[in-house]
């Protein structure tokens, strides 16, 4: 069974930082574009960011460009997502993803494959 298993979120003020982890059990992720997404309270999920196999091409959701970096590790099986001037906006659980196809990203769409979620809350 395919687990992608999210860690690192916390509780952090204004203008700190944090670094997400995304490990996966039972399927290497190395061969795979992953995403990062988030949900914040009452809102739908959105994208946030996405990395190619080879950490090459990456993308942004605009809130986050500047100040978010998407980067991987295929020695370690994992993805990583360093957020950095954390905004109280920045409040919600983040998920990672993959469809386990794609190599390089097309869109913001999900695939089908995400992990428990990690909250991530951000304090003025």
């Amino acid at each position: 069974q395919v687990q992608l298993i999210e860690s690192g979120g916390g509780l952090v003020q204004a203008g700190g930082s944090l670094r997400l982890s995304c490990a996966a059990s039972g399927r290497t992720l190395s061969l795979y574009a992953m995403g990062w997404f988030r949900q914040a309270p009452g809102k739908e999920r959105e994208f946030v960011a996405r990395i190619s196999w080879t950490g090459a091409i990456k993308y942004y959701a605009d809130a986050v460009k500047g100040r978010f970096t998407i980067s991987r590790d295929n020695a370690k099986n994992t993805v990583y997502l360093q957020m950095n001037s954390l905004k109280p906006e920045d409040t919600a659980v983040y998920y990672c993803n993959t469809d386990f196809r794609q190599t390089i990203p097309t869109g913001n769409r999900p695939g089908d494959y995400w992990g428990q979620g990690t909250q991530v809350t951000v304090s003025s």
